[in-house]
């Protein structure tokens, strides 16, 4: 009976349209902030290690190198302070929270980039698994 609830006093505070990225995504998340009566947007970009919560709590961690320190900030996805989220480029991970990237820098931060839609496009077999299929079938 809560949980009905809850659900139905969250709905009116979700967005509409949410942007789908993964973790690994290098991110641009575009912030509204107020400097007295003005407005302004301010871009906040890096790789989305982490996803947590559900429902209006919803949140996720994006970290970048500012100055050669690590900088991370967690946003909230249904806040109305985020103006949106762009999806520069996609990344691979394997991890479910990519914490392991806290200790790394310079170029051992960099997560191979997701190719899957280029190898289709191009007619060439996706993954190691239709490799496999071949060579048997040259074998008999």
């Amino acid at each position: 009976m809560n949980r009905k609830i809850l659900a139905s006093v969250e709905a009116s505070s979700l967005k509409s349209e949410v942007p789908s990225f993964e973790i690994g995504d290098t991110v641009d998340v575009h912030t509204r902030i107020l400097e007295g009566e003005k407005e302004r947007v301010q871009i906040f970009n890096g790789v989305v290690i982490a996803k947590s919560g559900a429902g209006s709590r919803e949140m996720f961690t994006v970290r970048r190198i500012v100055a050669g320190e690590g900088v991370e900030r967690k946003f909230p996805i249904h806040s109305p302070k985020i103006a949106k989220i762009e999806v520069k480029r996609s990344g691979v991970a394997r991890r479910a929270k990519l914490y392991y990237l806290r200790d790394r820098a310079g170029k051992s931060t960099r997560l191979r980039e997701k190719r899957d839609d280029v190898a289709v496009a191009a007619g060439k077999p996706a993954g190691k698994t239709a490799a496999k299929g071949k060579k048997a079938a040259a074998a008999t």
